[in-house]
């Protein structure tokens, strides 16, 4: 929301909001940024509502009973979702839209960074801080091109409000939506791709629609059969080749997934005119994104990672990763919303069971609760029972400070603290805090 709020306001509007961490005094600087970029923000009582106001743009994340959407009502203020106001920024440009279950706001992130360091200014709306990016809080970049690039979203539907020019894919897998449910809808995404897709052909049902858009560019960490692959890993070095040529370029970030996502980040460029090499090599210079896998701390050997993995695949491929070096890893762990725990508990379950080592150690706080109505017979618990079972180190500790401290009295020398989960943002404020 307050990326668009940012987008919208250099799109000539006038902007104002409410948000209740706000009126709970939560998350102080975050908001003085927001109000510091021209957004007026009001008390979330209806206050803010005025006849002045075009529309009302809502979360698709929010209850239909706060005061400011009654007032709104009252009002006869036409209420739309966050989608359909950016799907009409979007729509109305150059749009490259980054679909899929996991990675979205590394790719978004990364092809932003390849646009931006070949001069073609364009504007961001990501569901995460660019590192690279100081503009605001960091998820939107105000541009001045005719590109539009955006994370677009598969949760709550809203992708399919989307008319990309280059659509590209990541992955599908099971995290908001069931299978059946993702399928039809990415292949819409794909097929409405005015100039191109481009596809991630080690994803098994990814790779099945590789052929539904007529223009694919398609990826491989291995496979010599997708247009870009890597043909070598030495550490941070890449070896990548597209058609008959191959660039060899330094990567940062840690992880085989995030060489899947620099590839995915390739192949859009490629797709908008960008040259393979400038594409590459710009990625040299990627800092990554806020809260994946990022090191906020290190004192003492020590080492405090701020890591949003909240489905089954971004927990194995963020584990993979931290397990790439030697060190101990104690993982706070936190599950938001009740819907999705109870979706996904088996395979939340199974990768930290298949990727935890014995000397590794698991805390989990309850399920964070964002509000509105939710069938709260899951408990955090559940999982910590299941997981202990397998004889892994693991503990349900319902308050996520009296973890902190837990933490802090038995980390040493070499560990690696892992802060992990999504939507909570008293996550990166503990990560933040804890040395």
């Amino acid at each position: 929301m307050s990326a668009l709020a940012h987008v919208a306001l250099c799109q000539g509007n006038k902007v104002s909001g409410s948000d209740r961490s706000n009126d709970n005094g939560e998350f102080k600087e975050k908001f003085e940024t927001i109000s510091g970029l021209g957004v007026t923000l009001y008390k979330q009582d209806g206050s803010g509502i005025n006849n002045d106001i075009d529309f009302l743009v809502v979360s698709s994340a929010i209850e239909p009973s706060i005061p400011d959407i009654k007032a709104a009502i009252d009002k006869n203020i036409t209420i739309i979702k966050r989608a359909e106001l950016l799907a009409e920024f979007f729509n109305s440009h150059y749009g490259i839209a980054i679909g899929g279950t996991s990675g979205k706001s590394t790719v978004t992130a990364m092809i932003g960074h390849i646009f931006i360091k070949t001069g073609k200014y364009p504007t961001i709306v990501n569901g995460a801080v660019m590192i690279n990016n100081n503009q605001g809080l960091g998820n939107a970049v105000c541009g001045d091109s005719k590109y539009f690039i955006i994370e677009s979203d598969e949760s709550d539907g809203s992708i399919k409000l989307y008319n990309p020019h280059i659509a590209i894919l990541n992955n599908i897998t099971l995290d908001h939506k069931p299978i059946s449910e993702l399928i039809p809808m990415f292949s819409d995404f794909l097929l409405k791709a005015k100039q191109g897709a481009v596809v991630n052909l080690d994803d098994e049902e990814a790779s099945k629609l590789s052929s539904i858009n007529h223009n694919t560019l398609t990826f491989s960490t291995s496979n010599k059969k997708a247009d870009i692959f890597v043909t070598n890993i030495k550490g941070f070095d890449i070896s990548v080749r597209y058609k008959n040529k191959s660039v060899t370029f330094t990567l940062p970030q840690i992880g085989k997934h995030n060489i899947s996502n620099a590839l995915a980040a390739i192949g859009g460029a490629l797709q908008s005119g960008i040259s393979f090499e400038k594409a590459a090599k710009s990625l040299e210079t990627f800092k990554g994104v806020q809260s994946r896998l990022q090191i906020v701390k290190q004192k003492n050997n020590i080492t405090i990672i701020d890591d949003f993995a909240h489905n089954p695949d971004k927990i194995e491929a963020s584990l993979k990763a931290l397990k790439e070096t030697k060190g101990r890893l104690i993982i706070l762990f936190q599950l938001h919303g009740y819907g999705p725990a109870q979706m996904l508990k088996d395979g939340i379950i199974k990768s930290f069971i298949d990727n935890l080592d014995n000397e590794d150690i698991l805390y989990m706080p309850e399920i964070y609760y964002a509000g509105g109505s939710a069938n709260k017979s899951i408990s955090a618990k559940d999982y910590i029972d299941e997981i202990a079972k397998s004889g892994k180190k693991s503990f349900f500790v319902p308050n996520k400070n009296k973890i902190k401290n837990l933490i802090k009295k038995q980390m040493k020398s070499g560990d690696r603290i892992i802060i992990m989960g999504a939507r909570d943002d008293s996550l990166r404020e503990m990560a933040n805090s804890f040395l």
